[in-house]
């Protein structure tokens, strides 16, 4: 018999990645690719990333392998029934049709399988949920922490999307009266003061002159006072909005994942922090835990799409 591969598509803010990953959650050897997005892309400039990634996957097919479905996994907002997204940090694509895209792209390479599109934030959830950091925990929130902030949702065992698709969009609750960055509607959401380069702009309000997450990261580990500013008010944030979370829905764990995730560990520290003092001891009881899939759990997520439908609505 052949061997059952998903095809795994993962849009963000700055790249897309495509790969093949097999029915353990494991990639296939060489078949993962990565073309830039970003909020300077024309809507041709990201159909031919998006395009070129997924024609070099499919070009990297194994012998005795098929393809059984197309994942995809998109930075939020989206709309699941009708297959549209407009992601936030991409604005020229607004309501655009990317499960009809990729479904496109894929016919003309002659397979007929089904394309199942979700937010980004469900996609790592799963994927933690499979082979990750959350085996065996049935409550569950996945988080990101990058270009944006994303997460999605198990309870019960269970995925919630919400009938639009865009439940656990955690980047865009309210965090008391912190105030971040003036570059999307609501300064005050999660995501305006807690992303990478909202930390960042932070920082260079204060005095830091470097520009990316990576140089605030190694000013911190220096010790420098406003670098180590930044970190703990972005931690302080994050840790607020999952105590809400876990007011609202008892959760057990949230893994969070992403590339300024990786800034400190001290991020953690400060989440744990403001979960320790939370009044409820069943919010208390939350572990914070980071992503225990690197860099891969974008495209394990978006591939248990299809390894592991039978977990998502209908």
């Amino acid at each position: 018999m052949s061997t059952p591969l998903a095809l795994a598509v993962d849009f963000g803010g700055t790249k897309v990645e495509a790969a093949l990953v097999d029915a353990d959650g494991r990639l296939v050897p060489d078949s993962r690719f990565r073309r830039p997005t970003g909020r300077t892309a024309t809507v041709d400039d990201l159909e031919a990333s998006v395009g070129g990634v997924v024609h070099d996957a499919l070009a990297s097919l194994p012998e005795g392998a098929e393809i059984v479905g197309v994942g995809i996994g998109c930075a939020g907002p989206i709309d699941r029934v009708r297959g549209l997204v407009s992601p936030l940090n991409v604005p020229h694509w607004r309501d655009y049709p990317m499960r009809d895209f990729i479904g496109t792209e894929v016919r003309s390479a002659g397979l007929d399988v089904p394309v199942t599109l979700e937010m980004d934030g469900v996609a790592i959830t799963m994927a933690e949920h499979w082979v990750g950091a959350a085996q065996g925990v049935d409550n569950v929130m996945g988080m990101v922490i990058s270009t944006g902030i994303g997460g999605g949702l198990i309870v019960g065992g269970r995925v919630i999307t919400g009938p639009t698709g865009n439940a656990g969009h955690i980047g865009h609750v309210e965090v008391g009266d912190i105030r971040g960055e003036d570059t999307f509607g609501n300064p005050y959401a999660l995501e305006a003061m807690a992303s990478g380069p909202h930390t960042v702009a932070w920082a260079q309000k204060h005095g830091f002159t470097g520009t990316t997450g990576e140089e605030l990261a190694a000013a911190y580990a220096a010790g420098d006072e406003v670098a180590r500013h930044a970190i703990a008010r972005t931690g302080r944030a994050v840790g607020h909005a999952i105590a809400s979370a876990t007011a609202l829905l008892d959760l057990e764990l949230v893994a969070i994942g992403g590339g300024f995730s990786h800034s400190t560990p001290d991020l953690f520290t400060h989440m744990r922090e403001v979960i320790e003092k939370h009044y409820f001891p069943f919010v208390r009881k939350v572990r914070i835990v980071p992503s225990a899939l690197s860099s891969e759990g974008p495209l394990i997520g978006a591939a248990a799409l299809i390894h592991r439908a039978n977990l998502l609505p209908a």
